[in-house]
């Protein structure tokens, strides 16, 4: 039995707030007699929802048949929205470079957005003829000097549009320069060569200053920070300061004074997205990388494992301001959401951007008398000698005319340079193009309004925070625009949906096919699901599949159903044929004698107001659901990858009206490992009554119990594949 792994998978499972025809007890049990049954679950709907949107491919979520979206984390969100990131897989190899998604969904169970990274369909041989260790070695290579070097991982990665095997690791370290780095490297399985190596190391152009006497949270004789797991503040050994309160002498180059600064601004973000916008800290998680003070070179940087701060360029203070602290642990920001970090110039660009972003908001939030809230970066270093900033969010130009907008870009732009139409675009967000109150006016590119109002840093900050958890790995300004649009629509309304929209217009960003409309009323849309995404039916023989509709936006409306992509010989048919949105229909997948054995994908698609598609995979002749459980009252089918779980009757439960003897019998792909659990509902949640939790794919349950309500869960332990699953009640 696995209970740790499986407490953590069915975390997510839906609960359905009606009952199972199947399985129901016996005609004369009074219906009133029955307790009240399981409640409703908004996370637990809002993931089904999420989950299943991956699971039928819907609209950008299309995979092929080796192809799985696992779920990697979820963040909950203002108005019971839930943003479920996913990373593909092929033949379970986790993909890089491409095909990673997002679905936002909410606790009703709809489905409001969704985003993918392009990737096209994968196949291709996953036998390395280069081993970790030599991959290993070459990725190591790359560096004068190694710090650390992460176990590489055999990983698909997408270059170019094209897949290549390829092991996978993080090499941190110095060039031959002694620069710092930190290469995600990615060596090719079967040449030995680097055929990817993107620099991770953010550096920041430096700032620092003292923030006068603040409170922090250290340990009594350490350093490290107790509510925020992995933070820590010391010196280039990586180990904490110690010592005790009060820490630091005040002076501009002692490193535990550094390390003040550093621990009051990264706790004072941590605890402005927890604030201001419900997020969990840095990582998302609670925590953050730790940070290493005394660099002696006029830098600061992140890397993804640490952030590192340095001296100016006159050696007279550290680089420890609350914004460049700020700025640096932005970028673990953008890492740690969903598509990390990429490899092009405006991706880049749009990091730098990210980590002023939280520079500024940091700043408001914190509100120290010793560096009063601004839209400037370095404004207190006088890095340059000349007494300016580095970077001016309100105007870019006026620091080495870098652009003020997105039309000015170039694949070449330096990234620094390239944060300049994002900071512009969020300055005139938060603040308008004429504020007044002393703040700086703000200038418009062509062909954008006449003027922009602001609608406040906080309320900017969380709509710019909600489009990052919709970040994939191919983020550029057009996503972020769509993403951002998508954002405040859904977490606040038209009004500041509408700013959005005139912000990225006032730097010349285009508007984007099927970006939310910001209109006061909610435009009629729907979606669609299958269940299950998969089948197979030998020749002559055939399958069927649900197709669920729902109403995400407007009213209901009625919804096309047709299909295409299907070999010759395999025709579909959909009972209705159109429906109604909330409703579903049967589709029917018949295979003529004689069609060739294969696995074929094929595009369902529903037409009404607008356009959505799904995927289901049928395969023919080679594989079939595991047989047995021939003697169970009821039967269910289904299919899980590795790690995923199940709830059945249909995703629901049944109730049981009198005491007997339950039985199970789950029967999963050869070579698997799939477990069984019967729960029943004790009144306030599902508690587990009979596991099998063998180390096999065959699984067996019989349990003697009262009335009540009860489902099965099947649980994907390793392997993946079809299941049946074979159940009988009182």
């Amino acid at each position: 039995m696995h209970p740790t792994r499986f407490t953590a998978a069915v975390t997510a499972l839906a609960l359905s707030a009606g009952l199972a025809a199947a399985l129901a007890g016996p005609a004369g049990a009074a219906q009133q007699d029955r307790p009240v049954p399981p409640p409703g679950d908004g996370r637990s709907r809002a993931l089904a929802a999420a989950d299943s949107a991956a699971t039928s491919g819907l609209d950008e979520l299309r995979h092929g048949a080796d192809e799985d979206l696992v779920r990697t984390s979820v963040t909950p969100w203002s108005n019971g929205l839930y943003f479920s990131a996913y990373e593909r897989t092929y033949k379970g190899l986790p993909v890089a470079g491409g095909g990673d998604a997002v679905v936002l969904s909410d606790s009703t169970g709809k489905v409001r957005e969704v985003t993918g990274a392009p990737a096209p369909a994968l196949r291709l041989s996953t036998t390395a003829e280069v081993d970790a260790r030599a991959a290993l070695a070459t990725a190591r290579a790359q560096l004068k000097s190694v710090e650390s070097a992460g176990a590489p991982e055999l990983t698909v990665l997408l270059k170019a549009g094209k897949p290549v095997l390829a092991w996978h690791t993080l090499v941190v370290g110095r060039t031959a320069k002694n620069k710092p780095s930190s290469l995600d490297t990615f060596v090719d399985a079967r040449t030995g060569r680097v055929t990817q190596a993107t620099e991770k190391v953010q550096h920041a152009d430096g700032r620092g200053y003292h923030n006068g006497t603040v409170t922090i949270d250290t340990a009594a004789s350490s350093m490290t920070d107790p509510n925020r797991s992995g933070f820590r503040c010391g010196g280039q050994n990586g180990s904490a300061y110690t010592g005790s309160s009060p820490w630091g002498n005040g002076g501009a180059n002692d490193l535990v004074t550094a390390c003040v600064d550093i621990m009051y601004a990264a706790q004072r973000e941590s605890d402005m997205l927890k604030s201001w916008f419900g997020y969990n800290g840095i990582n998302g998680q609670g925590g953050m990388v730790p940070a290493r003070a005394g660099l002696t070179e006029v830098n600061a940087y992140y890397d993804g494992t640490k952030t590192t701060y340095g001296r100016n360029q006159n050696g007279t203070n550290q680089l420890t301001g609350i914004d460049v602290v700020a700025h640096e642990y932005g970028h673990e920001i953008f890492d740690r959401t969903p598509g990390s970090t990429g490899s092009s110039n405006e991706n880049g660009g749009l990091n730098e951007s990210t980590g002023d972003i939280f520079g500024a908001l940091t700043e408001h939030y914190a509100n120290n008398p010793n560096d009063t809230p601004d839209y400037t970066v370095g404004e207190k270093l006088n890095f340059l000698g000349d007494n300016r900033p580095i970077r001016y969010m309100y105007n870019p130009s006026l620091r080495n005319n870098d652009p003020n907008c997105y039309t000015q870009l170039t694949s070449n732009t330096e990234v620094h340079a390239a944060a300049g139409p994002q900071n512009h675009w969020f300055y005139l967000l938060a603040e308008g193009s004429s504020p007044g109150g002393g703040k700086p006016t703000s200038p418009i590119c062509s062909g954008g309004p006449s003027s922009v109002t602001g609608i406040g840093i906080q309320k900017a900050g969380k709509i710019f925070m909600g489009a990052l958890l919709m970040k994939t790995s191919s983020w550029n300004h057009l996503a972020a625009r769509r993403a951002t649009l998508t954002s405040a629509k859904n977490t606040y309304g038209s009004a500041e949906c509408n700013a959005v929209k005139t912000a990225w217009n006032a730097i010349g960003v285009p508007a984007q096919s099927g970006e939310t409309d910001c209109g006061g009323t909610t435009t009629p849309d729907f979606s669609l699901a299958l269940n299950p995404s998969s089948g197979s039916a030998q020749p002559g023989s055939s399958a069927t599949a649900t197709v669920n509709t729902s109403t995400t936006g407007g009213s209901s409306q009625t919804v096309q159903l047709s299909a295409s992509g299907a070999p010759s010989g395999v025709t579909v048919s959909f009972s209705p044929s159109s429906v109604t949105s909330g409703n579903s229909s049967t589709m029917t997948v018949q295979v003529a004698s004689g069609t060739a054995d294969g696995t074929y994908p094929i595009t369902v698609t529903g037409t009404g107001s607008t356009t959505h598609t799904v995927t289901y995979q049928l395969t023919v002749g080679t594989t079939t659901p595991p047989t047995g459980c021939q003697n169970a009252e009821n039967t269910y089918q289904g299919t899980l990858t590795s790690g995923a779980t199940a709830v059945q009757p249909n995703g629901s439960y049944y109730y049981s009206a009198t005491s007997g003897t339950h039985a199970g019998c789950l029967r999963g792909p050869a070579g698997t490992d799939f477990d069984l659990y019967l729960q029943k509902w004790n009144g306030s949640s599902w508690a587990s009554v009979a596991v099998d939790g063998d180390a096999t794919s065959e699984e067996d349950i019989t349990y003697t119990g009262s009335a009540g309500y009860y489902r099965y869960v099947v649980h994907a332990y390793s392997g993946s594949g079809a299941y049946t699953l074979g159940v009988s009640a009182p």
